[in-house]
């Protein structure tokens, strides 16, 4: 890769997702270690972002997410690009296409497996030749879950001498909102996905994001509110699997199989023992298929998109962001009946606080610490980063990753 003047280009910075960002790398990239830029598509805005920040000599670019020319020539300042401009399916597709021709690297905090099945369709190729390396779902999607397996799978290997083929991960805590991207996010998938019987099947799949010559076949099961004798509590779907799973599947046949080709993963969220525990976890469930069935529908989705839920650019307050958090807990079993667990958790709400440390750090480590001789291609945070990004996140990200005795 030529010399280029900036090792990283935050684009989107004044997204919801993006200021949060930008505010976190002034304070953790002010020794001039790493070079950066903010960019987007309103001058007036980063102007304004870079004053409420203190950033009064960083370095503006405009560029819009369709023009292709303003983002080639972005590309072509960058080692590295942090891409904050969702939905990605409506806003990320020339981004990814100039990034993989320009062996710029890349990453982002998407978490639509249609989006980036379509992006690894078309660019693939491309970012293998030219050297550039893409990694999607760099925030809470799903960097926990995908690195989190990872670290569960090396010390099973280290301890018991194979890894886990079942690995179960439970969310024990998790406190934080949602903000308008996210929800614009789902609704645009739900919106592709009515009339479209092909995408419907991809969307059921769980191998749907791993090479076409993955060697699965063993049937995923797909969670139901229900009682986990291991947990000792209720549990209900966790919508997150939906991406999270994916991401971990990819990471198992990127890595030759590592985990196994009957590998099983699965996510679920405790919601408590009882009574109690039994009805929030049927209440989560039934709310989870209603927002859902009233997403598939146009009128209501109209309703919920416009009167209820939240818009782009809105989210958590700073003092929720604060007051947030997550934890979660992985068992895994081996062929022979071993168990080892793992928890995972960070000192942020997960959405926004966390997912903007989690992103930065993943750019920062994309931008640093992989080897010059790595090939280009569609990684995921697991086979590309690893322990050189567990690392980053639990000096500087409020991340733990702990083995638990059982």
């Amino acid at each position: 890769m030529a010399q280029k003047k900036f090792d990283i280009i935050v684009y989107g910075a004044t997204s919801f997702v993006g200021q949060i960002m930008t505010r976190y790398m002034h304070e953790q990239f002010d020794d001039g270690a790493i070079k950066w830029a903010i960019a987007g598509r309103s001058q007036e805005k980063l102007e304004k972002l870079s004053a409420d920040t203190g950033l009064k000599d960083i370095e503006i670019i405009t560029a819009d997410a369709k023009d292709e020319a303003a983002l080639t020539a972005m590309c072509a300042r960058t080692n590295v690009v942090i891409s904050t401009v969702g939905p990605y399916a409506l806003y990320g597709d020339t981004l990814v296409k100039v990034c993989a021709e320009s062996d710029t690297h890349y990453c982002d905090l998407t978490g639509e497996p249609q989006w980036i099945r379509k992006m690894q369709e078309r660019h693939e190729d491309t970012a293998k030749k030219s050297g550039a390396r893409i990694v999607h779902c760099c925030g809470f999607d799903s960097i926990p879950s995908d690195l989190g397996v990872h670290f569960l799978q090396k010390h099973a290997q280290k301890k018991f001498g194979q890894t886990c083929n079942r690995i179960d991960m439970r969310v024990a805590k998790m406190k934080g909102g949602a903000s308008g991207g996210t929800i614009a996010s789902m609704i645009n998938m739900v919106k592709e996905a009515s009339g479209n019987a092909e995408l419907r099947r991809q969307l059921k799949d769980p191998y749907s994001l791993c090479p076409t010559d993955h060697k699965f076949t063993v049937r995923q099961h797909n969670v139901k509110t229900a009682y986990d004798e291991e947990y000792g509590a209720w549990t209900a779907p966790f919508i997150m699997e939906a991406i999270n799973a994916r991401v971990v599947h990819r990471s198992n046949a990127l890595s030759g199989n590592s985990y196994g080709t009957d590998f099983k993963y699965q996510e679920a969220m405790v919601t408590g023992k009882g009574g109690r525990g039994k009805s929030m976890a049927r209440a989560a469930s039934w709310g989870m298929g209603g927002l859902m069935m009233g997403l598939a529908v146009p009128p209501t989705r109209w309703f919920l998109e416009n009167i209820v839920l939240p818009k782009p650019g809105e989210g958590p307050s700073p003092k929720a962001q604060h007051e947030g958090s997550f934890d979660l807990v992985f068992l895994g079993t081996t062929p022979d009946g071993d168990k080892i667990r793992c928890r995972v958790t960070g000192d942020r709400d997960p959405g926004y606080g966390s997912t903007a440390k989690m992103l930065a750090q993943a750019g920062a480590c994309l931008a640093q610490d992989i080897p010059k001789k790595t090939k280009g291609g569609f990684w995921t945070p697991a086979t590309l980063m690893g322990d050189k990004l567990i690392k980053r996140l639990t000096a500087h990200s409020g991340l733990t990753f702990e083995l638990e005795e059982i």
